[in-house]
């Protein structure tokens, strides 16, 4: 280790790039961020990288699943939701959530090594 170094001609930011990526700042629900912190630690990947992944399968299907809905329909859809989940519904909806990280890390992460 040298006694000094030169950082004159040293820029700011993060080391790696972040090609085709945008840093954002969003609001998510604690048991979001919860759940996809626990499937990210038993996927061995970053709770990001998740989200990330999950919102990508979701906007890739969007279709398959319609969840593209006109704001009339949704307007009228989101009280009945309300008015009809509980507890249990969360959960179930969380482990599916897991399911799909998890299934998705496999198939991304055989799909990525497969480039090499």
């Amino acid at each position: 280790m040298k006694d000094e170094y030169d950082f004159s001609s040293g820029k700011r930011g993060a080391i790696a790039g972040n090609k085709g990526k945008t840093r954002i700042t969003i609001m998510l629900d604690d048991i979001v961020i919860d759940a996809a912190r626990t499937c990210a630690e038993n996927a061995g990947t970053g709770y990001q990288t998740v989200i990330n992944n999950i919102l990508r399968q979701a906007l890739v299907s969007q279709d398959a699943h319609n969840l593209v809905t006109a704001p009339k329909k949704r307007a009228k859809t989101l009280p009945v939701i309300n008015d009809r989940i509980n507890a249990s519904d969360v959960e179930a909806l969380e482990q599916q959530l897991l399911a799909v990280a998890g299934e998705l890390h496999r198939v991304l992460g055989a799909h990525n090594s497969g480039k090499h």
